[in-house]
């Protein structure tokens, strides 16, 4: 096994989509992404339970709708104090069609009123490629970091606002873009997966 010459992303997200423009720059690989293919494109729910079951679901049904390999990631944000939660259900934390700024604000009222020692919690990321013969990979990365319980910062989305990387004073959302994608979940399962790819 080896780099396919054309991959699919598999994801509508304008945020994720960046970033993983930035973590697989150097992928030896042409991306071919929903903005520059004409036919339809695979709108693919996340139900199941594990993030590796997502990320697959969605690769799966992309690599197959357009006979092409094609990559995806599921991940989310897990809090001691929450019992690991949200966990694979973080971008739907709120409600089926929350936004961003709803999960956060809901994330927030759920950890304020704890000790600010207790407030652990990791980011996780399972990252995925699917082939049209059923063939798959699959590469997990975790960070690990503590809540605030007052956003800071500008960049990166979803939780990044709030969520301080182990070793850092500053949230993922006051980081540089080369700083979060060296220490990030998806950095890190992205990293891995090229390395699977690489060995062949």
């Amino acid at each position: 096994m080896t780099f396919p010459e054309r991959v699919a992303i598999a994801s509508r997200n304008a945020h994720k989509l960046r970033e993983l423009g930035r973590i697989c720059a150097a992928w030896p690989v042409t991306w071919v992404t929903a903005e520059d293919h004409e036919e339809p494109w695979p709108d693919v729910e996340e139900p199941h339970d594990t993030y590796r079951e997502n990320a697959l679901a969605k690769a799966r049904e992309v690599a197959a709708a357009l006979g092409l390999p094609a990559i995806a990631d599921d991940s989310g944000i897990e809090v001691d104090a929450l019992g690991g939660g949200p966990g694979p259900r973080s971008a739907r934390f709120a409600g089926q069609e929350a936004t961003d700024a709803e999960n956060l604000a809901k994330l927030i009222g759920a950890i304020v009123a704890t000790e600010p020692e207790r407030r652990t919690a990791r980011y996780r990321c399972v990252a995925a490629i699917a082939w049209p013969d059923g063939t798959e990979l699959s590469a997990e990365g975790v960070c690990e970091g503590a809540l605030v319980a007052v956003p800071r910062g500008a960049g990166g989305f979803g939780y990044d606002p709030v969520f301080v990387p182990e070793g850092s004073s500053r949230t993922m959302a006051e980081l540089a873009d080369e700083e979060k994608d060296a220490i990030s979940h998806r950095g890190k399962a992205f990293r891995s997966l090229r390395d699977l790819l690489a060995a062949g």
